[in-house]
């Protein structure tokens, strides 16, 4: 559908009075309007595609963060509309990827299960949630247009002040109360959605802005997400999580016995939890300890469920680090398999080795996206700058000490009876493993007080599970499910 064009000047136009220094201005908007059919009924909408300030604790402007926001038009009562931002990790990533592949109004062209097609572009979404509620794309600094912005003295901000865990979530918060203040959103219902390390970021979203912006939330979604005390500590716990994923993919490349390969993920994934939780894990703990006897049969299974031979597991000691899994499962066929997707094939230099040359997934993501988004922002959102959009930003070192992100959710949900999760996961992520997501779940509410406020869905795919078409539709219907199911109505929050 073709938008229709109109410009908003703040303050002055929007790239003229930057354009020699190759910067935005931080407080500009670029508004084009168009249509979706979602779910067989025409929808209309306006996209608000710019820039805001964010501020410091004395007023300053220190950086702006580029945002495209949709909101559908030709609504009787804006209040009761949900609105809700959407993030994506890294740390150091933009939102780029769930904006033109999963809840907005338009999607990538690529074939049926995700790989890229030629001409880039985009095309219609029909399972947008933009039927259901409003979205804001929202770009940390450092990533897509966003930037620091210099001081009166000419230096930039302390870089501490945007790349670290508790930072993020600080200044982020404050963005977002500008942003709610600026739309007229207070009385939305609100949510939060964050993919890969996003899962991180809106965990500590949701403490942060009760606690800190007192703005409440009904919902935090949290698609791919990465538990760094899983993924930066490493050991038992970490290892044994892996243990399903390694199943999953050895199903998908036809690596397990017939008995196996006859079944469904979801009738085989069971066994191979259990399996990891309460055999392999001790058994991992136990280290030298374990008898050798035990060693050699828990090789055995594993060999099962992984499709690697019971000779390099034990030559692991049982803990099979990802990346050899990567390049061993189809080494004897001349591939690797894909870290964030398991799908996808690469080829090596040499197929000896310990791990892949490169990841074939995100090289094929890559190839699609960046020129997908480039002609989308300049053709039909009208937003054009020679500023580099950066895909993935230099927002490092980042500091990862004092993650308290599952306790803030925790904390966050007691004291909002209204706040509800759902962790959305594919079955072929090796970077954020499936079972990781649940596992963080668990670890979050240890007492199980909030296990109806916790809930899970799984897809045949990888890290970014909406690319496959099916899963894309199965996806959106889940969130859209989600979204209306934790809409309170006139009940009151109160346990």
């Amino acid at each position: 559908m073709r938008l229709i064009l109109v410009v908003i000047l703040a303050i002055s136009s929007c790239f003229s009075t930057y354009a020699q220094s190759l910067r935005l201005h931080p407080d500009t908007a670029v508004v084009t309007s168009g249509q979706v059919t979602i779910q067989g009924q025409p929808v209309t909408y306006s996209v608000k595609t710019g820039t805001q300030p964010v501020w410091n604790e004395q007023g300053e402007m220190i950086a702006y963060l580029f945002y495209t926001y949709y909101e559908r038009t030709q609504v009787k009562d804006r209040a009761a509309r949900p609105l809700v931002f959407s993030f994506n990790g890294g740390p150091g990533s933009a939102s780029i990827w769930m904006h033109i592949a999963y809840t907005g109004p338009k999607v990538l062209q690529v074939d049926a299960e995700g790989y890229p097609l030629q001409p880039y572009g985009v095309k219609d979404n029909p399972h947008s949630i933009l039927d259901v509620a409003d979205i804001v794309y929202v770009d940390p600094v450092n990533t897509g247009y966003s930037r620091m912005v210099p001081g009166k003295d000419g230096k930039m901000p302390d870089s501490k002040t945007f790349f670290g865990i508790n930072a993020d979530v600080k200044y982020l918060a404050g963005w977002m109360n500008t942003f709610v203040g600026r739309t007229q959103r207070w009385a939305s219902p609100k949510y939060i959605i964050g993919e890969s390390y996003g899962g991180t970021r809106v965990m500590g979203l949701a403490h942060e802005l009760q606690n800190q912006q007192w703005m409440y939330l009904n919902g935090v979604i949290m698609v791919s997400p990465a538990d760094y005390k899983v993924l930066r500590q490493g050991g038992p716990v970490s290892s044994a999580l892996y243990l399903p994923y390694y199943h999953a993919t050895a199903w998908h490349h036809k690596k397990l016995s017939a008995d196996m390969q006859a079944k469904t993920l979801e009738q085989l994934l069971p066994e191979a939890e259990q399996f990891a939780i309460n055999t392999l894990l001790p058994a991992l703990a136990k280290g030298s300890s374990l008898p050798e006897k035990e060693k050699d049969q828990i090789a055995a299974q594993m060999s099962k469920y992984t499709g690697l031979s019971k000779e390099v597991i034990l030559q692991h000691h049982l803990d099979v680090p990802d990346r050899f899994f990567w390049k061993e499962l189809l080494r004897s066929e001349g591939y690797t398999v894909g870290r964030l997707d398991s799908r996808y094939k690469g080829i090596d230099k040499y197929d000896a080795g310990i791990q892949p040359d490169y990841n074939a997934e995100l090289s094929s993501w890559l190839h699609s996206f960046t020129p997908a988004l480039q002609v989308f922002l300049r053709d039909q959102l009208q937003f054009k700058t020679d500023l580099k959009y950066n895909v993935f930003g230099p927002v490092q070192p980042w500091d990862f000490e004092n993650d308290n992100t599952r306790d803030q959710l925790r904390l966050a949900m007691a004291q909002n009876p209204y706040l509800q999760v759902l962790v959305q996961s594919g079955y072929y992520d090796g970077g954020t493993t499936y079972f990781s997501g649940k596992f963080t779940a668990w670890q979050a509410d240890p007492g199980g007080r909030f296990k109806d406020r916790f809930h899970f869905k799984g897809y045949p795919s990888g890290h970014m599970m909406y690319l496959r078409a099916e899963d894309l539709k199965k996806s959106n219907e889940d969130l859209r499910n989600f979204i209306l199911q934790t809409l309170p109505g006139k009940s009151a929050a109160k346990y």
